[in-house]
């Protein structure tokens, strides 16, 4: 063979050595990933938490509201039934006459 020893060896090295600087790559790449992933994840807490805030105080306005608008309802409520009991004393004395 034409190819020597030294020749075979050398270039097993060098392609060893491509395969060590690009695990070293892969390495420093998946790293650099696992703490975006976590930084992503610490946000995604903190958003989730402030959702259920959120959503808490939604609830709270809801209720809120459908009290203070059911205030004015019953309020509202009770003129319309005064406006109907009068027109029936009307109509009852309309009757007895």
């Amino acid at each position: 063979m034409d190819v020597s020893h030294n020749d075979i060896s050398a270039r097993l090295k060098s392609k060893v050595q491509m395969l060590v600087s690009a695990f070293e790559k892969v390495k420093g790449d998946n790293q650099q990933l696992q703490e975006q992933n976590a930084e992503l994840q610490a946000r995604l807490k903190q958003r989730e938490k402030e959702f259920v805030e959120l959503e808490e105080r939604y609830s709270q306005l809801k209720l809120a509201k459908s009290l203070s608008s059911s205030a004015k309802d019953v309020h509202d409520a009770k003129i319309k039934v005064n406006r109907i009991v009068r027109e029936i004393d009307k109509c009852i004395a309309l009757l007895n006459r």
